[in-house]
């Protein structure tokens, strides 16, 4: 392969988890002497900045200023069900704005060519863009398949794979139910694609073909299995370096405190989780235990620590995972690795989102328990218990840990971007 640095351009949008993983590539790819930027809203750009990445905000995109509650396009903190929430998003990111996106993108490249775009998966207008330009793009899914794609489970409600054929007839409905809710929005998608000089397509999963590959920033490990992989896609294993607006911290407990430390960490973006984390809090209350909680976007002031929890705002996950003995989360991604990565046990209290997939993965694994939202504080405390007493949770995440460890050092993310860049410099010529 050539050693010749290419120009690569990474695209997504400020929706918390999916801009982690981002930044941790394009950090790789800068320190290997690939000329790297970075689009995306505002709010990224401390993030981008202490990576050393060139940033650009989206112009006529949504923006997001800041990582706020009241900054968030979306509030699907305030939807009724999962599925009310997941409409938030394909009508206020991947496809009501989708031209805004296509056209943000002409910019940078009228601006500064690219060998490769790497867009989120969340982007369509990015895919169509690029397919009008014919500019090589690959698509980087920051946790699971979004989309129901031949062989892969369907990402939405977080079930277990099939057992019966009954739960086949349910798993196939609910992928028809996906493909149908995608496609409700083509009409918003073949619009930009008129925009853009190109044809209609029948379905939406018509404009991921553009793409020469699907990344997913998770491991094979974790996810179910199945018997063959799409020929586009790629695991290429988490990507997970401290954000940059990790606060440091020092356990204010002395270092021969016996009681185990329950780390609750949820989303670093706003769920209208304190009700919850006040269920946690008070739950381990009442055991010999230590609690740190992280609030991320939580105000201090709504939620009441125990004597035996301290509160911060951030804290890096890396130092606290070491000495934690169970990890309570909504089950976001990046947080189930990263706990995974330091054997830990989890209690996973999904919010919306890519929770549930991630939530369901940890339990048929035998790495946690999963509750739910309106779980009582009893119900929590129980299953605090079980985590911290029944070793057999803490041997499931040694086990599972260690295959995803194992997986990743035999994927080299990098070398495979690089590739594709190298590819389509190679095609220009």
């Amino acid at each position: 392969m050539s050693t010749e640095p290419k120009n690569i351009l990474f695209t997504t949008w400020e929706g918390g988890g999916n801009v982690p993983p981002v930044i941790t590539l394009a950090r790789k790819l800068r320190a290997r002497g690939h000329r790297v930027r970075l689009m995306s809203d505002e709010a990224s750009r401390e993030d981008a900045a202490a990576a050393g990445i060139t940033f650009h905000a989206w112009q006529t995109a949504p923006n997001r200023a800041d990582k706020t509650p009241a900054s968030c396009p979306l509030r699907d903190w305030e939807a009724a069900s999962p599925q009310e929430g997941i409409g938030l998003a394909l009508s206020k990111i991947l496809f009501g704005p989708s031209l805004d996106y296509a056209r943000d993108l002409a910019a940078a490249l009228d601006h500064e060519p690219a060998d490769l775009v790497v867009t989120s998966d969340m982007l369509p207008g990015i895919l169509a863009a690029c397919e009008s330009r014919e500019q090589p793009v690959a698509i980087l899914s920051a946790n699971l398949c979004l989309y129901p794609l031949e062989g892969m489970p369907t990402f939405g409600p977080g079930l277990p794979p099939p057992r019966t054929a009954e739960e086949e007839a349910l798993h196939a409905q609910i992928r028809q139910g996906t493909l149908a809710m995608l496609d409700a929005h083509l009409g918003a998608l073949n619009d930009t694609r008129v925009a853009l000089g190109l044809m209609p397509i029948e379905t939406v999963l018509e404009q991921l073909e553009v793409a020469t590959r699907y990344l997913i920033a998770s491991s094979r490990s974790f996810d179910f299995p199945v018997e063959e992989l799409p020929q586009q896609i790629r695991y290429i294993g988490p990507q997970l370096d401290e954000p940059a607006w990790a606060k440091p911290w020092r356990s204010p407990w002395p270092e021969n405190d016996p009681r185990p430390l329950i780390a609750a960490c949820f989303s670093t973006t706003y769920q209208a989780h304190e009700g919850v984390l006040q269920k946690v809090i008070d739950a381990a209350a009442e055991l010999p235990v230590r609690v740190l909680v992280t609030l991320g976007q939580v105000a201090p002031e709504s939620v009441r620590p125990a004597e035996n929890t301290v509160v911060v705002a951030s804290a890096p996950h890396n130092a606290v995972m070491q000495q934690a003995a169970v990890v309570v989360t909504h089950g976001g991604h990046g947080t189930v690795m990263r706990a995974l990565s330091h054997h830990r046990p989890m209690l996973v209290i999904p919010h919306g989102r890519d929770q549930d997939e991630n939530a369901v993965r940890v339990v048929e694994h035998g790495a946690g328990l999963r509750m739910s939202a309106s779980s009582s504080i009893e119900e929590i405390r129980s299953a605090l218990s079980r985590l911290i007493t029944e070793p057999a949770f803490t041997e499931a995440a040694r086990r599972l840990g260690t295959a995803i460890a194992v997986e990743a050092e035999s994927v080299d993310a990098i070398a495979e971007l690089e590739a594709l860049a190298e590819q389509a410099a190679c095609c220009a010529c």
